[in-house]
């Protein structure tokens, strides 16, 4: 079994990644219907959340079903990331995450995200100030360091778990590669390796198959893994990476009807939650995901993401399903 302060996991748990403009309410309901162990909502700016902003606001909304889950914050100023978190604990989340490993622009130039891996006293004492506010277990996701010249995420994972937090998940790249490359993870398991450290430490960059969440388990020692992007248009990855590392089982993918289930699911919740327009539009940018690999796909494609009424767009989602009945997807 994991703890994260009072919250029991199973052993290995797959967790649920915060990213930006995905990991909102309807695409965390199909991740924890297929296995998703700890989910983290979008990353909230403090300063919004001070603010009163509507959009920050509203990425607070957490639903029973959902728990274990983290609200992730992020920004630059203390008194403003300790305020946000007072405001963050009053949505009754289970814990509190922070982010340090953002590597986008709009953030890290603004002294948040990836920004406080430059800065390592001022991240600690972000961390200890926040840790002191609330009474939610605190956690903190960052990177390797900023560049190769300061891969410093095994003296900062001390540093954090010293002043209190109760599990640390590292994405194995810096700042300064963002997405390119391979992730490292090397430093991940070192972090493991050293005998001060007593939290769990979640590894992050790369998990896209079952087999490479055991290999990774296996070789670095990490307590569980955190998945991002291969869960956009496959949230069926929680489940098989569970099963696989459980009883060294591969799950058949899911073919075109659980395909278009899930896809109807996601749809429906995103218009209850965001209304008939928005959740339309937003919902647009995962059909391709959703039926990655089917052959001469773009027709349906175009038809979903130009329709604006739900009845219609169930409607081709039941042509896709007749159309490519006999057809197993691949991962």
């Amino acid at each position: 079994m994991v703890k994260i302060g009072n919250i029991e996991l199973d052993d290995f748990p797959v967790l649920l990644a915060p990213m930006e403009d995905v990991s909102d309410p309807p695409f965390r309901m199909v991740c924890k219907a297929n296995g998703a162990d700890l989910m983290y909502t979008e990353f909230i700016s403090s300063e919004g959340l001070i603010r009163d902003a509507a959009k920050s606001r509203q990425k607070l909304d957490i639903f029973e079903y959902e728990r274990p889950i983290g609200i992730q914050l992020f920004g630059g100023d203390i008194g403003n990331m300790v305020r946000s978190a007072e405001i963050a604990a009053e949505a009754g989340p289970d814990l509190i995450d922070i982010n340090y490993g953002c590597p986008v622009k709009a953030v890290a130039c603004r002294g948040a995200g990836a920004a406080l891996l430059q800065d390592i006293p001022k991240m600690v004492k972000m961390t200890e100030e926040i840790v002191k506010a609330t009474s939610l277990p605190v956690t903190v996701k960052t990177r390797l360091g900023w560049d190769d010249s300061t891969r410093n995420v095994v003296e900062v994972a001390e540093r954090l778990q010293d002043i209190g937090i109760k599990a640390l998940t590292v994405h194995g790249r810096t700042r300064v590669q963002m997405y390119k490359g391979f992730a490292d993870w090397t430093l991940i398991g070192k972090i493991k390796e050293n005998p001060r450290m007593h939290i769990p430490i979640f590894g992050n960059g790369d998990i896209d198959t079952p087999q490479k969440a055991v290999e990774y388990k296996n070789r670095y020692g990490v307590d569980g893994v955190m998945v991002g992007r291969a869960a956009i248009g496959y949230p069926w990855i929680f489940n098989e990476i569970k099963r696989f590392a459980k009883y060294g089982e591969v799950l058949s993918p899911p073919d075109i009807q659980e395909r278009v289930d899930v896809t109807r699911q996601h749809l429906l919740f995103s218009i209850k939650w965001k209304g008939d327009r928005l959740g339309i539009f937003e919902m647009r940018r995962h059909y391709s995901n959703y039926f990655k690999g089917l052959p001469d796909f773009k027709p349906f494609r175009t038809r979903l993401v130009e329709l604006e009424n739900e009845k219609d767009i169930l409607a081709v989602l039941d042509e896709v399903a007749d159309t490519y009945a006999a057809t197993l997807i691949g991962g």
